[in-house]
Parts: C-alpha cells; structure tokens; sequence
C-alpha cells in the first residue's frame, strides 16, 4: 500500500471515530432556556417591558424565556457586568435603557467593564422622548421662557433627576453649556422620590418619558415646556419638540435594547434580532407601545451598535466639558 493509501486509510479511520456513535451534533439555537437581564429592580418600565419582550420571545423562539433582576451599581452597572461575563453563545442577554452602556460609562470611569467592546448589539426595541416639565406656580410655559427667568433668578430653580448620571441629568448639563443659566441639579434615588418632591415644590423642573408624566400633565399638576424627540409627540401633540423651540442639541431619547456578550456568533445575534422584530411587530405590543408614548425602533444589530458608539460619545463630550466627575 503506497503512502497516499496509508494517509486515505487513516483519514477514513479518523472519521468513523469523529463522526460516529460516540459524536455529539451541534444542537440548534435555542435548545434551552434564555435569561433576559434587566439591570433594576422589579416592578419599573424597564422590567414591566422586559417580560413582555420574554413573554413574546418564548413565543417566537419556542423555548422558554426568564427574566433576571439585578439591581444595582452605577446606572444598573451590577446587571450589565454580570452579562459581560457570561458566555457568549446566546442564552445571556441584557435588556436596558441608555444607563449601562451610554450614558454611566461616561460618567463612571472604574465599571468593572468596557461598554464599547464588552457587548455585541442585539437591536433597539423602542424609543420614547424625555417631556421637560415646570410647576404650575412658575410663571413659565416654554423653554425659551424657563431660560429666561433662569437667568434672571440664577441658582433659584432647582431641576431633579433619577440620580447622578443619569440621561436626564446630563441632558440638564448639556442644556446648562448651551445657555449659560445656573440651575441646581437635585439628584433622587429614582423617579418616585424625585416625583413627590416636584409635587411639593421642593423641586421646580424635572424630565422624564409621557409614561411618568402624562397623567400629571393631563391633571394639570405639571406644565409641560417641550420634548426632547425630533419629532412631537402622539400623546401631547401640541407640545413642541426642543428644536422647535431653538435648541436643536437637546435631543435625547429615553429608549430599550438588547445586548449579548461580546464574541457570541453573527448567526445567533442575527437570529435573536429577527425573533425580537418579529415579536415587537405584534399588534397588541404595538399597542401598548402607542399607550405608553413610545415608538418602535426596530432595526439591524449594525444599526444598534452605530448609535450607541454616537451615543457614547456625545455624553463624554457633554461630562468632559461640564467637567462632572463620577461618585
């Protein structure tokens, strides 16, 4: 037998070895469980979305779909990092709004991970704007209006937020560096606190999505000034939007999307961004989406992944110039 015989010989051998009884094919994705991070507490927008989504998902996929909750850290950094660290093959994935992967990333500098490369885009789900709101006992009605009395009364209004760093906090920065005005950032743990202290007039301004604000706004218990969307909003037509009224900046978008650890396969991403379109296409989803103010965003993984990097950059642009530092 000639040596090319012997190598043939041996590569068949070789094979039955591979390929045969003992081999083990590769099982299609999903072929188990998937674990949906949410990087908060039960019971807000983000969660309430977040099972929605896994409801619809399971649906979709045909296999089951858990939410996780894990609160805590920098802008839900506790939740985004445990998703860095699980292996990337497509049953850990992280559900959030800007905070862990845009905006806290500029403002923290010691996450224990790099958002940039850390995470592979899955996709946007949906996108709502910020509504900027006063007390009705401001004699104020529009922006142009709020930055007047601002620099007549410096250091008199006081505007709240969900906490340091988040995406309404540093819309207020960037909205201080384009005008000049001095206005006193009161940071809360949260929206409800913040909330109870505007109702009481402890604070004067506040942004947050029409979700929040709406039944306050139709009550007439807040006014609202403008929203931060390019476009108005469905559910308050007659406010306009921040461009409209001379700062085309202040554009910001309170919005959800999914993310993997970074090296899981182009085929699987693919997969989980086609089956989340597709679950978000539902008309009852889309109908809750309308209820909530928001619009639907979905797109490719590529597209995802361009408008965090802008993202990214636009807030550490907004934290060097107003020179914040990270608690």
């Amino acid at each position: 037998m000639d040596s090319r015989r012997v190598i043939l010989a041996a590569a068949l051998t070789l094979g039955v070895f591979v390929l045969g009884d003992g081999a083990v094919p590769a099982q299609p994705y999903p072929s188990r469980p998937i674990k949906i991070v949410v990087p908060f507490p039960p019971g807000g927008p983000t969660d309430a979305m977040a099972r929605i989504a896994a409801d619809r998902l399971a649906t979709t996929l045909g296999q089951t779909v858990l939410v996780e909750n894990r609160g805590g850290g920098a802008g839900g950094s506790v939740g985004a990092k445990a998703v860095a660290s699980a292996d990337p093959d497509g049953y850990t994935l992280l559900l959030t709004p800007p905070g862990p992967l845009t905006t806290g990333p500029a403002v923290h500098k010691n996450l224990d991970y790099d958002a940039a490369t850390a995470f592979t885009p899955v996709g946007m789900l949906f996108s709502a704007p910020l509504v900027l709101v006063v007390i009705p006992s401001l004699p104020i009605n529009t922006l142009p209006e709020l930055i007047a009395y601002a620099r007549q009364n410096p250091g008199k209004i006081s505007q709240a937020s969900q906490g340091f760093g988040v995406a309404p906090h540093l819309l207020l920065e960037l909205l201080k560096l384009e005008t000049g005005v001095n206005i006193v950032h009161v940071p809360y743990r949260g929206t409800a606190p913040a909330l109870t202290d505007l109702m009481a007039g402890t604070v004067q301004t506040f942004f947050d999505t029409p979700t929040i604000l709406l039944p306050y706004i139709q009550s007439g218990k807040l006014r609202p000034l403008a929203v931060t969307s390019e476009s108005r909003n469905r559910q308050l037509p007659n406010v306009p939007t921040t461009t409209e009224a001379g700062y085309p900046k202040l554009v910001s978008l309170f919005w959800l999307g999914v993310v993997a650890p970074a090296g899981t396969p182009p085929a699987i991403i693919d997969k989980l961004n086609g089956a989340f379109n597709t679950s978000f296409e539902a008309p009852d989803v889309r109908a809750k989406l309308t209820e909530l103010g928001a619009d639907l965003r979905l797109g490719t993984p590529q597209e995802f992944g361009r408008y965090l990097e802008t993202e990214r950059q636009k807030w550490t642009d907004v934290v060097a110039a107003a020179g914040i530092k990270g608690e």
